[in-house]
């Protein structure tokens, strides 16, 4: 989190700090001074009460000056130097004209007077600098007017010791400008940190309640989902069913059957066969969702398998004017899978690259035997599938669109099926496609 202060929120909170500080002064000054009388009338019983009528007016000018540069939104440092001009004025003509013997006590008096001022002010150190230089003109100047004593005298009773206090005082208000100075920065930041986190908390606050929304909306559409695939599961078990009957039907009678056709009838009844099985088990979307589906695992040779894959679709391309290129290594393989979800793997693969491949294209099925690891691969001349959509291809229950216009899926939830499998029976699917084509692959560990 990054806080930024412009110089004007620098300003306006160091003019609030300044003033703060100069109400102090001016009020401290108003209650206290007139105080001042009490020395006056112990130490100078001539002067006293003249100039106890002095003080009460000098801070009567105090005051409306304070109150005037406060309405008109005046500089503060102006009204402290009138100010203690004013006070400078009164404390340097009786340092001139008490007796000698009292004179340390009004130099302390009117050191204490520049000490206070330099010990709660706020401001650039020149300025006080210019204040301890009024005080020693006021002095001066008073001391040729109306002093009876010589300067020695004078500096021996209290004029060092004002001198000295004078000088130290000069050098409290840069420190403390600097320190009041980083106290406001500190302040500001804390502030505007405080805001930014009240507006974070208040965006996520939203983005919660978003979620929970979302959350809401996909738990609805989760149901929704599932209760399709259980309507859309019981109508496929009918006529899967229906498929089955019809088939064992015609097998009763296969003496009325030439070969081709007996063979044709023999892989209806094998997928059949494996539609129900697949059927099942996707029935339980739960199932399909957990991290561990239960699989029938057998040991079988796995290039049997894709031949007997390849065959099947083989008429199914050349109704398409598709060329079919066999590549399948004749090597026996043996692996430990699900027999029927394997073949699935391949069928949705191959399926997919038929369909979506132009006429008189070629597609080469292809096994091969990779560091102890089974290899299968389609090569397809189709139509790229892009990398848009191979973002998006693997997921689960998701169907992509046909970039190319097509208002068909491309692949709907066969590929999408093909690598959860793929995965769950410990295996790899990857893909790539370019310019010329497609390219799919799928390893599994061979156990021989």
């Amino acid at each position: 989190m990054f806080v930024q202060i412009t110089n004007e929120e620098l300003i306006r909170e160091t003019s609030k700090k300044a003033w703060y500080q100069t109400n102090n002064i001016i009020w401290t000054i108003i209650f206290l001074y007139p105080l001042f009388s009490i020395v006056d009338f112990i130490y100078a019983t001539n002067y006293w009460l003249q100039f106890f009528i002095i003080r009460i007016i000098t801070i009567l000018i105090i005051y409306g000056l304070f109150s005037y540069f406060q309405h008109k939104q005046f500089s503060y440092r102006i009204l402290l130097h009138i100010s203690f001009f004013m006070l400078s004025v009164t404390a340097a003509i009786l340092c001139n004209l008490v007796n000698i013997q009292f004179l340390t006590i009004y130099f302390m008096l009117f050191a204490t007077t520049l000490l206070f001022f330099n010990l709660q002010v706020f401001w650039e150190p020149l300025n006080s600098i210019i204040q301890t230089l009024m005080a020693l003109l006021l002095l001066a100047i008073f001391f040729n007017l109306l002093s009876e004593y010589n300067l020695d005298l004078v500096l021996s009773n209290g004029g060092q010791i004002f001198f000295i206090i004078s000088g130290i005082s000069c050098l409290i208000p840069g420190a403390r400008y600097k320190v009041i100075q980083r106290e406001v920065r500190a302040q500001i930041m804390i502030e505007k940190s405080n805001e930014q986190l009240k507006q974070q908390n208040k965006d996520i606050n939203e983005k919660n309640n978003l979620i929970d929304h979302q959350y809401e909306q996909l738990r609805k559409l989760d149901s929704q989902k599932n209760s399709f695939i259980n309507i859309a599961g019981h109508d496929l078990k009918n006529l899967i069913g229906s498929i089955i009957m019809s088939n064992n039907m015609i097998r009763e009678e296969d003496f009325r059957l030439s070969t081709d056709q007996k063979e044709f009838v023999g892989y209806i009844a094998e997928s059949a066969d494996k539609m129900q099985y697949m059927l099942n088990k996707l029935m339980d979307v739960k199932e399909i969702e957990s991290p561990d589906m239960k699989f029938n695992m057998e040991i079988f040779d796995i290039n049997v398998e894709v031949m007997h894959i390849f065959k099947g679709l083989y008429e199914t391309a050349l109704m398409k004017n598709i060329h079919l290129v066999d590549n399948i290594l004749k090597l026996p393989l043996n692996v430990r899978l699900d027999k029927v979800f394997a073949g699935q793997v391949f069928q949705n693969l191959l399926s997919n690259a038929i369909k979506f491949s132009q006429t008189n294209n070629s597609i080469k099925v292809v096994t091969s035997l990779q560091r102890q690891r089974f290899v299968f691969e389609i090569i397809d001349e189709g139509i790229a599938i892009g990398q848009q959509e191979l973002d998006m291809m693997f997921n689960k229950l998701k169907t992509l669109n046909d970039t190319s216009g097509v208002t068909e899926s491309r692949l709907g939830l066969g590929l999408s099926i093909a690598k959860l499998m793929t995965q769950e029976m410990g295996g790899e699917l990857s893909y790539r496609s370019d310019d010329n084509g497609n390219y799919f692959r799928v390893e599994f560990y061979v156990i021989n």
